[in-house]
């Protein structure tokens, strides 16, 4: 049985989508069709800048808005829309350059094979929509092309992926050639791992195998990563000519061969919920989380800083009394904290300010992993912001076929905006409450969960403004939240076709 899965949006900042693709031996490469497909999108941004996220619909409330249109196909999905929601999809692979009736022919012969794979994925934009709208276009054409070049290995599940493409018999020396005494080698003969001249018909194998193996599924995790590398660099050829605006977060679950692999650059989160076990599977990547990656690449290229910020933290800001006295700071070898003798140029302001969700790069942005921002400045300055910030995502792997999954089991992904007021506990115990309190036959189930974590984290209006739980400030930030349940992924089997 497909996956399905429920998403809630509200607002119109974040992205979400969902889409089930195929990966094909016989395609060619996804670039040549990015001038039509970035052309898209620039009229996709002239229709948001004018007339806000989505298309109105005739019917629909006044103010709401519809998703963007993609080619929808029969799989179970459950989606509630609310302020604006992508749905699920199902991109067809590109035409085979020689025709239908050519690629038809192959399929007959069982020439063409494929891998399906399913995607999910949030995109939490900042100072414009354009690098989450591009990014929603393109990021699973990207993995789709990365995906390829492994195609053939990943079809194989017992081979070993070859260290060099081409080779028809890689060496596997793990032990010296029968017949030679190990005693009788030298240690520095059974390091060349020769007795005589290279090549000789008396040279034998190395005595320590020195080559590492590598799992099929670091080739996935591989292929999510230069994805996300080609995408912001995508983004930023295409910036100028399409008026690509900020940037965004990008939180990406693919389904492949039984696992899931969680790809998070940003803040927003994910995790799984399974036999009420919490399992987390991202980490938020903030100013505070990566202060010792930002100070040491201060500290390495200290013109980046403009000379007007310093690599080095302090509790709050240094003034000039203190010069010459003894103040606490660390730097990015330190985890503690010490004391050093505070001097001029620590007067400077620092690179990492602030804590928790007021924390800021440069003073100007408070997450340190993303796409786009390609032109991000400190304000009143030529200072770029974007050296300091990495595309590139923490990629982690959950092995389905390892646990039998209920109907409860799920994984949950959501913005900042979600997690910024609820903890993990909380958001386990609304969605295990609200779906204990559900028919498992009912299609609704993950839709309702998914309102009701959005709900919670909005909170309600009172005297003193919006507030959750404990007389809390409720979220004022968008929100985006998918729930997918695990249990499809039970008897999933996908295989080359």
């Amino acid at each position: 049985m497909p996956f399905s899965s429920a998403v809630l949006r509200v607002r119109s900042s974040c992205v979400a989508f969902e889409h089930r693709r195929s990966v094909r031996s016989h395609l060619h490469h996804l670039h040549h069709h990015h001038d039509d497909d970035s052309r898209a999108v620039r009229g996709l941004q002239h229709h948001r800048r004018h007339h806000g996220f989505g298309i109105q619909r005739a019917g629909d409330p006044p103010g709401s808005t519809a998703p963007v249109p993609v080619q929808q196909t029969g799989f179970p999905r459950a989606v509630s829309r609310r302020g604006g929601v992508l749905c699920g999809s199902h991109l067809q692979t590109h035409p085979h350059p020689q025709g239908d009736e050519a690629a038809l022919g192959r399929r007959l012969r069982g020439e063409v094979k494929e891998l399906n794979f399913h995607y999910w994925a949030l995109f939490d934009g900042h100072g414009g929509s354009g690098a989450a709208v591009f990014a929603a276009k393109f990021l699973h054409l990207h993995i789709e092309e990365q995906l390829q070049e492994v195609l053939e290995i990943l079809k194989n599940p017992s081979l070993q992926p070859p260290t060099c493409l081409g080779e028809e018999n890689p060496v596997h020396h793990l032990h010296p050639s029968a017949g030679c005494s190990q005693r009788g080698l030298s240690r520095a003969a059974s390091l060349r791992g020769a007795a005589g001249a290279p090549g000789s018909p008396n040279t034998m194998a190395p005595r320590f195998f020195m080559e590492k193996k590598i799992k099929q599924e670091s080739l996935v995790v591989g292929a999510i990563e230069n994805a996300f590398k080609e995408i912001d660099s995508h983004i930023a050829r295409e910036r100028m000519v399409y008026s690509i605006s900020g940037g965004c977060t990008a939180l990406v679950v693919v389904y492949l061969l039984e696992k899931l692999y969680v790809a998070n650059a940003g803040d927003s989160r994910a995790l799984i919920i399974r036999g009420g076990e919490i399992i987390p599977m991202s980490s938020s990547f903030t100013p505070e989380s990566e202060r010792q990656r930002l100070q040491f690449l201060a500290h390495l290229q200290p013109s980046l800083l403009g000379n007007e910020f310093t690599h080095l933290e302090f509790p709050r800001r240094v003034t000039k009394k203190e010069v010459g006295k003894r103040m606490l700071y660390r730097d990015f070898t330190m985890n503690g904290w010490a004391y050093k003798t505070v001097q001029e140029e620590d007067l400077k302001f620092p690179l990492v300010f602030g804590e928790g969700k007021k924390a800021r790069v440069l003073a100007t942005i408070g997450i340190t992993r993303g796409l786009g921002d390609h032109d991000l400045k400190v304000h009143d300055s030529d200072i770029a912001i974007k050296p300091f910030l990495s595309c590139f995502p923490e990629v982690k792997i959950y092995n389905l076929s390892q646990y039998e999954h209920g109907a409860d089991d799920v994984m949950i992904l959501a913005t900042d905006g979600l997690w910024d007021v609820l903890s993990n506990q909380e958001v386990a115990e609304v969605v295990s409450g609200c779906l204990g309190n559900c028919d498992p036959d009912d299609k609704h189930r993950y839709t309702m969960a998914a309102q009701d974590l959005v709900m919670k984290a909005r909170g309600v209006l009172r005297d003193q403004g919006w507030r959750i739980a404990g007389d809390r400030l409720g979220s004022g930030d968008d929100i985006s939240v998918f729930i997918i349940p695990l249990m499809h992924g039970n008897s999933q089997q996908p295989q080359p076709s």
